[in-house]
């Protein structure tokens, strides 16, 4: 389970019980949608393989479903975690501990203009869509691609 759809059951059940009632899953066609769990399952197994590794015909073999189906359900799971967006990703209060701790781990790791920083990337590279034009053999990257990388 973990290793197909990146998450734990714990947080595939939170996921679940927040977008469950999302009025994206209400349907009053004579097709039924498929349960809000298989959609779920559906979109986690694609975003959490990249490339290579994943495509919608190894989705339509995994989930037994059309790709168009597997297109509807990705589409349907991202604008219910999009609108509980908030509920989701949430900041710690700027006077929390975790906040003062994250504030001077920051400034005694990193440059002085982050200092109040709370975030640490890995190295990890967002890919553009298409070369930059200025300078974008600046931007081709070890994995032949134009990206930014996160330091």
């Amino acid at each position: 389970f973990q290793q197909k759809l990146c998450v734990n059951l714990e947080i595939f059940d939170d996921i679940l019980d927040h977008i469950s009632n999302h009025p994206i899953f209400q349907n009053q066609s004579n097709n039924p949608q498929l349960p809000v769990s298989i959609q779920l399952a559906i979109f986690l197994n694609q975003a959490g393989h990249y490339g290579n590794s994943i495509s919608l015909e190894d989705v339509t073999q995994w989930a037994g479903v059309s790709v168009r189906s597997i297109v509807n359900c990705t589409n349907h799971v991202m604008i219910a975690v999009l609108d509980a967006h908030d509920q989701f990703i949430c900041w710690e209060a700027d006077n929390s501990e975790d906040a003062d701790l994250a504030h001077k781990f920051a400034e005694s790791c990193t440059c002085p203009e982050w200092k109040g920083g709370v975030l640490a990337i890995d190295g990890s590279t967002m890919n553009l869509f298409m070369k930059p034009g200025y300078y974008g053999e600046t931007f081709y990257d070890r994995k032949s691609n134009y990206s930014l990388g996160c330091q």
